[in-house]
């Protein structure tokens, strides 16, 4: 059965704050963000959320970023305890991601002749993954997908991020990279 909130009910009164419920939530971001020398993923100033307690979210995105090759991209996300769901980032990869050719192997941040590899694995709504960057100046995207389940805390869900190598020169989060939440039970 498909999942929707809120659930409207006959005569029930329309306020402006159950309209609002049913609206999703955007966060985009206004402004680059760079991180240098760290491996300590912190949250970005755009990309956070305020989630209610036992809600239900799905979640989509799209990531425009670079970096420096040696440094790489670390996401991760800061979730209210017993958050539970699943989370997808269709990137670049970073090591070890499953390449095709003619016989499908495990690379590491390798161009093979039919492309780059790409993260394709579910993980755990706050699991880190590592997504490749090709060096400052060549700008990648990342699409994102989720399932999120609050638990009995309600809190703030962010996307949170740092290098994955500590290096010298900036990993960027540019403007307009966007995360959509919306409730759904």
């Amino acid at each position: 059965m498909p999942e929707a909130y809120p659930t409207y009910l006959a005569g029930q009164r329309i306020t402006a704050s159950l309209l609002s419920s049913a609206q999703p939530l955007v966060a985009r971001k206004t402004a680059d963000t760079q991180r240098a020398a760290t491996t300590t993923p912190a949250a970005d100033p755009h990309l956070t959320f305020s989630v209610i307690a036992n809600a239900v979210y799905v979640l989509d995105g799209w990531i425009k970023y670079d970096g420096p090759t040696a440094a790489d991209l670390l996401l991760d996300w800061s979730a209210p305890s017993g958050t539970e769901g699943e989370w997808l980032g269709w990137g670049v990869g970073h090591s070890p991601v499953v390449s095709f050719n003619t016989t499908p192997a495990i690379v590491s941040d390798s161009v093979q002749s039919r492309g780059y590899p790409i993260r394709t694995e579910s993980n755990d709504v706050t699991a880190a993954k590592s997504f490749g960057c090709l060096g400052v100046g060549t700008a990648l995207t990342m699409v994102l997908a989720a399932t999120v389940r609050v638990g009995s805390v309600s809190g703030t869900y962010s996307l949170d991020w740092s290098q994955q190598v500590s290096d010298a020169s900036n990993v960027t989060l540019f403007t307009d990279s966007w995360l959509r939440l919306q409730r759904i039970a």
